[in-house]
């Protein structure tokens, strides 16, 4: 069906090349590496034990081949005229029989004599060698008896005959040649063997691998059956029996369940206290609304109750906003707001010339919102100011923490004014509530500054200064995830 005129037609949607690819699991992933790892291990352990048996194997037909060499040695002669006498006793009797397998040569400058295993076969032709030179080599091609190819492994050794003086002496050399179907028939049992073996061996460490794997992924599969129970309601967070390399995964959790949980609470009792309190204003206009009263009084209560409900959820959108902190938040430096809170209050508090110094590590950092760090600190700093007579110190630095975790703070506010008493202390943290009635305030700033730690988890301690003499604010946040 074609398309009217001047529409386009709809865009279909592209399938690349990973549309439905799904990565694989972490069990799948370590067992295919495992698994490859292993299989490149018996297979370079098989190659590696293969070269080293054919080597020896190898080895030790040369020293065979070169004892026969010796042997024959001891045993032939040659006449005054230089002809070779053949020897009387061989070293193995398969040297007397035709195409045994095992041979021997005397090659001479103008002849060759060869052993009766000789007879038949047509064996390769070797060099006259050097005195004492030896050689060893092979497999090489021959023709045996019937007709058929096959191979032989070669050693020979050189000789000078110098026994009738310098004018008579000769060159020799002996050669012991042995068909390698011996060895090879040892090398054919050798690697039937080594990879059966290695192959058992494979397939049960696979099995083991899979077993020890299974083990070693026990607690992820107890990780994701808890989360699993915490979506579905069954349980209210994760358990702290878990290994020290999932604790912070299993930790991360739980505070984002918590914080959560403390979000939705804080906004359905936002939401509450914003109810409660608009019920009063609204009242009060249905009262006027209902009493009669003239245009001009009602606009003028109309005017009064709006600004106050604005105010009201002014107030509440307010906190709401500082309240809590997010679990992962960038770290703030201090001392760049410090100076900008101490700036403005320098500014109101002038007549009172105070004196604000710093004592604030450079590595201190507060992990939470920009907002909530300067209201922690503006209301303590106001609050020193206000009682100090001419002194105030900000004392700032980090908290030891556990590896692979945030640092902790540590905040004090001290001031030379006059103090706290200890028996006053409860009073002047509850809202609305001044320490002074003469001093101008509204008795909220401390309740702010308890709420603010309240959220971060943290601990807010009143006591005495031993360096001022005044009041001293401590606060206390706890290490991060």
């Amino acid at each position: 069906m074609a398309s009217p005129a001047g529409a386009e037609p709809s865009a279909r949607p592209r399938r690349t090349p990973f549309d439905g690819w799904r990565p694989r699991s972490l069990r799948a992933r370590q067992l295919l590496a495992a698994s490859l790892g292993l299989v490149a291990f018996l297979a370079l352990a098989g190659y590696a034990l293969d070269r080293a048996f054919i080597a020896t194997a190898e080895d030790n037909l040369r020293q065979r081949l070169k004892a026969y060499a010796l042997k024959y040695t001891d045993e032939i002669d040659f006449t005054r005229g230089g002809a070779l006498i053949p020897p009387f006793d061989t070293p193995d009797p398969r040297f007397e029989m035709p195409d045994s397998g095992l041979y021997a040569e005397v090659i001479l400058p103008n002849d060759r004599w060869g052993s009766n295993s000789t007879l038949g076969p047509v064996l390769p032709a070797s060099p006259m060698l050097g005195p004492l030179e030896e050689a060893f080599d092979g497999p090489v091609t021959f023709r045996r008896a019937d007709g058929s190819e096959s191979q032989v492994y070669r050693y020979g050794v050189g000789f000078v005959w110098a026994e009738r003086g310098p004018d008579a002496e000769f060159p020799y050399s002996i050669y012991i040649l042995e068909d390698a179907q011996a060895l090879n028939a040892q090398m054919r049992v050798f690697r039937g063997a080594l990879w059966v073996y290695l192959g058992s061996a494979g397939f049960i460490l696979l099995l083991l691998q899979m077993a020890v794997l299974r083990w070693s992924l026990r607690p992820l599969r107890r990780v994701i059956t808890e989360l699993t129970r915490v979506q579905g309601g069954q349980i209210d967070r994760m358990s702290e029996r878990h290994p020290r390399e999932l604790e912070p995964l299993t930790d991360s959790i739980n505070a984002f369940i918590e914080s959560e949980r403390e979000n939705l609470e804080r906004q359905r009792n936002t939401l509450a206290d914003l109810a409660h309190s608009l019920k009063t204003p609204l009242a009060v206009l249905r009262t006027q609304l209902d009493s009669g009263s003239g245009e001009a009084s009602l606009r003028e209560e109309l005017d009064n109750q709006l600004k106050r409900m604005n105010g009201l959820v002014s107030y509440q959108l307010a906190r709401a906003a500082s309240s809590g902190h997010k679990l992962f938040s960038a770290p703030v430096p201090i001392e760049p707001h410090a100076e900008e809170i101490v700036s403005g209050l320098e500014k109101v508090y002038a007549g009172k010339r105070v004196l604000c110094e710093f004592e604030i590590d450079p590595q201190a950092r507060f992990y939470g919102e920009t907002g909530d760090l300067q209201e922690l600190m503006g209301n303590l700093l106001e609050n020193a100011f206000k009682w100090a007579r001419s002194r105030v110190l900000l004392t700032v630095r980090p908290l030891p923490a556990a590896p692979q975790r945030r640092a902790g703070l540590y905040l004090s506010v001290e001031d030379d004014g006059p103090g706290i008493t200890e028996e006053n202390i409860p009073v002047v943290l509850q809202r609305g509530v001044r320490g002074d009635e003469r001093v101008h305030g509204h008795g909220i700033g401390l309740s702010i500054v308890q709420d603010l730690i309240r959220d971060y988890r943290g601990e807010l301690q009143v006591g005495r200064s031993e360096e001022l003499g005044g009041a001293q604010f401590v606060v206390t946040l706890p290490q991060g995830l």
